[in-house]
């Protein structure tokens, strides 16, 4: 089995419970979404250049890093066909921690049964996305404590369809919590002045911390 990888490099993670430490990216090529605020469509592109490599390839790499935190991104990651397979060769290793970042369309159900399963970084597509359709809503009843839910804003409706996503799924009492805006499109104080509205407690807000680093359109980083 091999996969398609269009970069691999150590960086800060930018987003989630592990923002600010350092990890090791996998993105892999391809997607089936196509958000509005996407900042990765070079990646999805059909002519994207990409290395093709086995799992073995990739956890060699992961180790001669000796970076404990490992997030496959993309793209999609989990549209790589075979990608238990490599989930299976990583999740050998109790040393190394494997977080996935997945768009919310993709079903999680036949990873539930993993030996020792990742942590999923899942979207929500909000409104402004304009792919909330896709989203796949069965997959809050797998997540857990280890995993988060990510809400990316960019108007007020998008934070009113977080919150009703928020309460109706009772997400706060079964997973980590995230809202993040699109970089740009909407000030910090209005979600934080929403949060405080709407008293919702549990929720973290986050900036997508390496887009203040470094250019916000640099590449591996």
């Amino acid at each position: 089995m091999e996969y398609k990888v269009v970069e691999k490099f150590i960086s800060v993670n930018g987003e989630g419970p592990l923002s600010g430490q350092l990890v090791v990216f996998i993105r892999f090529a391809g997607c089936n979404l196509n958000c509005s605020y996407c900042d990765t469509t070079w990646a999805n592109e059909k002519d994207a250049s990409y290395n093709l490599m086995t799992p073995d390839d990739i956890y060699e790499y992961i180790k001669s890093t000796q970076i404990r935190n490992v997030t496959l991104t993309g793209g999609e990651p989990l549209l790589q066909e075979g990608i238990i397979e490599l989930l299976n060769v990583l999740s050998i290793d109790n040393s190394i921690h494997i977080e996935i970042e997945t768009n919310g369309s993709i079903n999680l159900s036949k990873f539930a049964n993993i030996e020792n399963p990742p942590s999923f970084n899942m979207d929500y597509k909000l409104p402004s996305s304009n792919m909330e359709g896709p989203m796949d809503l069965n997959n809050f009843a797998y997540l857990t404590y280890k995993d988060t839910v990510k809400f990316v804003a960019s108007s007020m409706e998008d934070l009113q369809k977080s919150k009703r996503i928020i309460d109706k799924y009772a997400l706060t009492n079964k997973t980590n919590v995230y809202i993040s805006p699109v970089f740009g499109q909407i000030d910090l104080e209005k979600i934080v002045e929403f949060m405080k509205s709407n008293k919702m407690n549990g929720v973290n807000l986050q900036v997508q911390l390496h887009k203040i680093i470094w250019d916000p359109n640099k590449r591996g980083v």
